[in-house]
C-alpha cells in the first residue's frame, strides 16, 4: 500500500510538472512569438492534455487497489509519456530558431519529464506483472 501511494503521489507531481510548466514554471515563448512561430503553442497545448492525463491516471491509482486495474492504469500512464515525448520531438516539436526559448529550456525540460515517467511507469509495470503472477500460483 506504501508503495502505491508514493507510486501514484510521484505520478500526480510528474504530471502536474508536464500541465502547467510550458505555461508557468520553463516557459516555452516570451511573449509575441507565438504569431510567428506557434510550434511552441501548439506543443505547449498538447503537453497540456498529456499532462492531465498523466496526473489523472495518478489520482485514479489511489482509488483503485486491485493490481490488474492499476497494470492497466499503468500502462496508460507509460503510453501517455511516450506520447509526450513525442509531441516534444516528432509530431509537433518547437521552434525552428535553436536560440528560442522552447529549444533551450522547455523541450529539454519536457524530454527529462517524459523519461522519467516511463522509466517510472515502466518499473511499476514490471512490479505489477510479478504481483499479478503471485497471485495466481
Amino acid at each position: 500500500m506504501k508503495k502505491n501511494i508514493i507510486f501514484s503521489s510521484i505520478t500526480i507531481i510528474i504530471g502536474a510538472l508536464i500541465t502547467v510548466g510550458p505555461f508557468f514554471l520553463f516557459k516555452a515563448c516570451p511573449t509575441g512569438c507565438c504569431s510567428a512561430y506557434p510550434e511552441c503553442l501548439f506543443m505547449n497545448h498538447a503537453q497540456l492534455g498529456m499532462g492531465m492525463i498523466i496526473a489523472a491516471l495518478g489520482v485514479f491509482l489511489f482509488v483503485y487497489t486491485d493490481p490488474k486495474t492499476q497494470l492497466g492504469m499503468t500502462i496508460g500512464i507509460f503510453l501517455a509519456g511516450v506520447m509526450s515525448l513525442l509531441i516534444s520531438h516528432v509530431i509537433i516539436g518547437g521552434c525552428t530558431i535553436k536560440t528560442m526559448e522552447c529549444r533551450l529550456v522547455t523541450i529539454p525540460v519536457l524530454t527529462v519529464l517524459g523519461i522519467f515517467i516511463v522509466v517510472w511507469s515502466g518499473i511499476k509495470i514490471l512490479s505489477l506483472r510479478k504481483e499479478i503472477k503471485n497471485i495466481r500460483e
